[in-house]
């Protein structure tokens, strides 16, 4: 969440940045400057209270030892009446520090100086374009067209398991995803310097608030019953993408300042109950509740955190490059960004029988947000704890890739072409009816 000291001191300054964010934030900052102002007074008066408590049983003390045992008494009733009063402070700060905390949870990153103004997707603007759309001597088939005829996907049969928007992966289609799950962790941890780590698949509540999932996206999650014990429902839920446990790995934690950055590279299966909006009812692989996704972490210091980001995209872009696969990287404008996020790049790429771009990877900076969500911090050299910047990225998601793939590499006989990267995971050169 954001410094409340950031609020005290800058407000103008913050309400500016929320209000790039067009989603009407910056109203919430005068009702958190309040409730930050009641406990901060309610606080003072109990340190006078204190302190005056202190002093009257000083004097009883004395009053005691001289025998005044009327004057002693009375004092007594005074310290009794201020304790009362400091019972009745101490519940006005906790109850004013509970709602400011809650209030604040809900307040969305402060976007980055250098990210686009804008109010949609509509105005996030173009970075760079990675090779050029594919050119076909024929009419280039769908995914669906394709995982039918090649027997990729069963899409019947994975409604028939568990309802609308769930996959079943058969023969070919199943080799060819954990391929790509192997390729992708491979690149990571061989390439570019990731620790392969394998998080659980049920979190609890509090991983979910940590990186900001929690409690704005509450109602778009599953969440976990243990057996018929209602009273466990909600403690406990499936991971929305490896994000969720693998950034809160070290929370509460104080990491020496040697030991960063820290680069985490994490396989999960990704469940969204979000997905179901409007499309899920067709079939394929755009929308879907359960997805997998290979997923990058990082913990680092400030002072290097948009270097790392820069990084970051680039080891995703590889991903993209070695599949032979035409992309775009755009910078998510300020009315299009991740609630924690306070800068964004996102990889889209080209997928020839959808006609359009789809995005594969969200890499973002989200700065000390996160980590001040989950009590992270790092110890400087000069002693200093510090909060870290957190950075996620995807690298990459499927199912999405894999339409990408099977649609670019595609041939006029309706075979699917495997990129060479790929072939010693797949074990063949291509994929035919």
């Amino acid at each position: 969440m954001l410094d409340i000291k950031l609020l005290r001191e800058k407000p103008d300054f913050v309400r500016e940045r929320l209000a790039t964010r067009n989603a009407g934030d910056e109203s919430r900052v005068s009702e958190v400057l309040a409730l930050d102002e009641q406990r901060r007074v309610a606080l003072a008066e109990v340190e006078q209270l204190k302190a005056k408590r202190n002093a009257v049983s000083k004097e009883i003390g004395a009053l005691m030892g001289q025998k005044k045992i009327a004057e002693a008494d009375a004092k007594k009733a005074e310290t009794r009446a201020i304790g009362d009063r400091i019972t009745e402070l101490d519940k006005i700060v906790a109850e004013a520090e509970s709602a400011r905390d809650t209030l604040l949870a809900r307040i969305p990153n402060l976007p980055h100086g250098s990210v686009a103004l804008g109010k949609d997707a509509a105005d996030n603007p173009e970075i760079r374009v990675h090779g050029s759309r594919p050119d076909y001597a024929f009419k280039p088939l769908t995914h669906i067209e394709l995982a039918e005829k090649l027997k990729l996907i069963d899409f019947a049969r994975g409604a028939k398991l568990s309802g609308s928007g769930f996959l079943l992966y058969t023969g070919w289609g199943a080799r060819l995803e954990r391929a790509l799950i192997n390729f992708l962790l491979d690149l990571h941890t061989a390439e570019h310097g990731y620790r392969e780590v394998a998080p659980p698949y049920i979190i609890g509540e509090h991983c979910m608030f940590g990186v900001g999932q929690f409690p704005k996206f509450k109602d778009q999650a599953y969440a976990v019953q243990e057996g018929l014990d209602g009273s466990t429902l909600g403690k406990l839920y499936l991971l929305p993408t490896a994000e969720a446990p693998v950034a809160n790995i070290h929370r509460e934690e104080i990491l020496p300042g040697a030991q960063l950055p820290v680069r985490y590279v994490a396989y999960s299966p990704c469940f969204r109950a979000e997905a179901g909006a409007a499309g899920l009812g067709t079939r394929g692989m755009i929308r879907v509740h359960q997805f997998d996704k290979v997923e990058l972490i990082k913990i680092v210091t400030p002072e290097t955190g948009y270097d790392e980001l820069e990084q970051l995209v680039t080891n995703a872009e590889t991903v993209l490059k070695r599949l032979g696969l035409h992309y775009r990287v755009i910078n998510l404008c300020t009315g299009d960004m991740g609630f924690s996020s306070s800068k964004t790049y996102d990889i889209e790429v080209w997928a020839p029988g959808q006609g359009s771009y789809l995005e594969v990877s969200s890499c973002s900076n989200c700065e000390d947000y996160q980590a001040r969500r989950m009590n992270l911090r790092y110890k400087t050299e000069a002693g200093e704890n510090r909060f870290p910047h957190i950075l996620n990225g995807s690298g990459t998601a499927l199912a999405r890739l894999f339409v990408a793939l099977v649609e670019t590499h595609q041939q006029a006989d309706g075979s699917v072409l495997i990129p060479e990267a790929l072939r010693p995971y797949i074990g063949t050169d291509r994929i035919s009816a």
